[in-house]
């Protein structure tokens, strides 16, 4: 059965149509991805890649959205679109559709993946359990966090705000950084420290720490200038970046009680590199008198460049059992 897949993010949405069967995906078109501001809704966005399509879409749809999910009025976190379920067989003319979070998709994508969908980040080099709970969290417009549980008659996935809890510094130098986004914020959460945006405040904290005047750059320069080398500053703020990563997931660890640990999100592949090179690893298993238990975690990234389009393929072939 066809469906078409849609993930919508913070600042673009992906668009692919999939091939579904027995509860999985069988394959997936090439994604056309649109950045969401450049249409108001999701109906337009929808009719665009219809056109772009060249033929009728499927009548199936299954969608994930980087909010939380309720059957009356769903407003993104970082998007300005507005989606009503039960809108949606008039807007979009879907027959049959699901609905989920764009975590609680990734969960879903991680529980069909292959091994080789997977790239080893630390801990014990081996495959993701077969059995037992997985965490999924990863950086991206926002902090997406999500549950797995494999279990023999296949796998559950549990959606999550995770991103959204308190972050825990733990040098001075966060300290700082907490200091700094709580003239803001008064509340410092995880997703203000390890989301994409939180590159500025993490450059400019270093800044001041180092008594340079403050740049007014945003977030996309500040991750050029990591990602290329050009700004040892800029650099020095990746560095840390990844360090906070790695805290906030083993902190997820902890509190899920999984078996294995997968990093997730547009971000996180981008920082492949980075994050192998960095401190990251220690950073996840420095958890004091659970040191021990945190070095017996693997901890993955996926290499997928679709996984939250797949995953809502795949969450839609589970709830309809196809």
């Amino acid at each position: 059965m066809e469906v078409v897949a849609v993930d919508i993010g913070g600042t673009h949405a992906r668009f692919a149509v999939a091939d579904v069967a027995d509860g999985r995906v069988v394959s997936m078109s090439e994604p056309m991805t649109q950045k969401v501001a450049e249409h108001p809704s999701l109906q337009l966005a929808w009719l665009a890649f219809g056109e772009a399509l060249g033929r009728p879409l499927p009548s199936a749809a299954a969608i994930a959205v980087a909010s939380p999910i309720n059957s009356e009025l769903i407003k993104l976190t970082n998007n300005p679109w507005i989606i009503r379920p039960q809108l949606i067989p008039e807007r979009l003319g879907a027959d049959t559709w699901t609905l989920v979070n764009d975590f609680e998709a990734i969960g879903h994508a991680v529980g069909q993946f292959g091994d080789d969908a997977f790239v080893h980040l630390c801990g014990p080099e081996q495959p993701l359990p077969a059995l037992g709970s997985l965490t999924v969290c990863g950086p991206g417009t926002g902090l997406g966090v999500a549950q797995v549980f494999r279990h023999k008659a296949g796998y559950s996935v549990i959606a999550t705000e995770g991103g959204h809890s308190d972050f825990a510094p733990l040098d001075p130098i966060e300290d700082a950084l907490v200091k700094r986004l709580r003239k803001t914020y008064h509340r410092v959460s995880k997703e203000r420290v390890v989301a994409g945006p939180a590159i500025v405040s993490i450059y400019e904290t270093l800044a001041e720490l180092e008594g340079r005047p403050v740049q007014r750059l945003d977030d996309k320069q500040i991750w050029a200038m990591a990602l290329e080398g050009q700004d040892s500053l800029a650099v020095a703020a990746l560095d840390r970046f990844c360090l906070s990563l790695g805290a906030v997931a083993g902190d997820l660890a902890l509190s899920h009680g999984p078996k294995g640990v997968v990093i997730a999100g547009g971000l996180g592949l981008r920082l492949k590199d980075q994050l192998l090179q960095s401190g990251f690893g220690e950073r996840f298993v420095a958890k004091g008198r659970f040191r021990n238990l945190m070095t017996s975690i693997p901890v993955k990234l996926i290499t997928h460049p679709q996984p939250g389009l797949y995953g809502a393929a795949a969450a839609f072939a589970q709830e309809h059992a196809l």
